[in-house]
C-alpha cells in the first residue's frame, strides 16, 4: 500500500506530526518551514514530520522525497494510488513514534504555531486536545453554510458525542493513539473515532486561516461521502432503516399471498 523514502530507526520520540499530502505543491516548502519551527520549539530535535502522499499528481511526491533526503526530521510515506483524506491520514498515524502526535493538513489553514498553547493544555492532564473552529477565514458564504449544516447533521446522525466545527486538526497522547490504531474499521473516520475512545479530551478554540495555497481538496462532494461513511460506522439508523424497510416489504409480501 505504501512505501517511504526512509524507516527512521522505531525508538520513541517525543513530538510527530502527521500530515496527509494531496497535490499542495505550492504549498509544502511554506508548511515544512513553519511546522519544523513549532516543533524545534517544543521538542528541540525530538520530533519526526510526516508527510503522507495520497496519490499526489503535481510534483508533491518529489518535493516531499526530496525535503526527507536533506531532512532526518522529515518521513516521506508515498501510498500507492489516491486513497482519500481519511486512509491517508490513518497511514501516518499507524507509522508514527511520538508520545504526542499533531494531526495538520497540510493548507495550513490549522496554525502549526498553535502546537505550544496546545501542548500546555494537555500538560493539563489531558488525552486529546482537539481544535475547535470560531472563525473561519477566507471561504464564501457557501462553504461557510454547507460546513456549518454538514457539522450539525452529523452530530445527529452518529451514536458518539462528536464536538460542532471541530476537524481532524487535535494533539493526542500516545494511550489515545494506541487505543485509535487498535480499532478495525475498515471505513475509517478519524474524528468520530477519536471521540468514541473516550479518555479526557478538550476543545482547544481557534480561528482558523485562509488556505495558504492552492484550492480546497474537500468539496461538497467529498463531505457528503464522509458523512456517508461516519454514519455507516457510527450510527445505528442505516441498520434501522434497513429493519424497518424488510419489515414492510415483508408485510406487503404476506397481504400478497392473502390476497392471491
Amino acid at each position: 500500500m505504501a512505501q517511504t523514502e526512509k524507516i527512521a530507526t522505531r525508538r520513541a520520540i517525543a513530538l510527530s506530526v502527521v500530515v496527509p499530502c494531496y497535490n499542495e505543491i505550492d504549498g509544502i516548502a511554506e508548511l515544512y518551514r513553519r511546522v519544523t519551527a513549532a516543533c524545534r520549539e517544543q521538542a528541540g530535535h525530538s520530533y519526526e514530520i510526516i508527510l503522507v502522499v495520497d496519490g499526489a499528481t503535481d510534483g508533491t511526491r518529489e518535493a516531499i522525497f526530496d525535503l526527507a533526503r536533506q531532512d532526518s526530521h522529515v518521513v516521506g510515506l508515498d501510498l500507492a494510488r489516491n486513497y482519500g483524506h481519511q486512509i491517508a491520514l490513518s497511514a501516518g498515524l499507524e507509522f508514527c513514534r511520538g508520545q504526542r502526535i499533531l494531526i495538520l493538513d497540510a493548507d495550513l489553514q490549522d496554525p502549526p504555531e498553535l502546537l505550544e498553547a496546545m501542548m500546555a493544555k494537555m500538560d493539563e492532564g489531558f488525552d486529546v486536545v482537539y481544535g475547535q473552529r470560531l472563525k473561519r477565514q477566507g471561504e464564501g458564504w457557501f462553504k461557510r453554510t454547507t460546513a456549518a449544516v454538514f457539522y450539525r447533521l452529523l452530530r445527529k446522525m452518529v451514536d458518539v458525542d462528536m464536538a460542532l466545527d471541530s476537524g481532524d486538526f487535535r494533539l493526542m497522547s500516545r494511550r489515545a493513539l494506541d487505543h485509535l490504531n487498535a480499532m478495525p474499521e475498515r471505513y475509517r473516520f478519524i474524528r468520530g473515532m477519536v471521540s468514541w475512545i473516550g479518555l479526557k479530551q478538550v476543545a482547544f478554540p481557534y480561528e482558523r486561516h485562509q488556505r495558504f495555497a492552492g484550492a480546497t481538496h474537500y468539496p461538497l462532494r467529498k463531505m457528503v461521502l464522509l458523512a456517508i461513511d461516519a454514519t455507516t460506522s457510527f450510527s445505528t439508523v442505516p441498520l434501522r432503516f434497513a429493519s424497518h424497510l424488510g419489515m414492510i416489504f415483508g408485510f406487503l409480501g404476506l397481504a400478497a399471498l392473502g390476497y392471491t
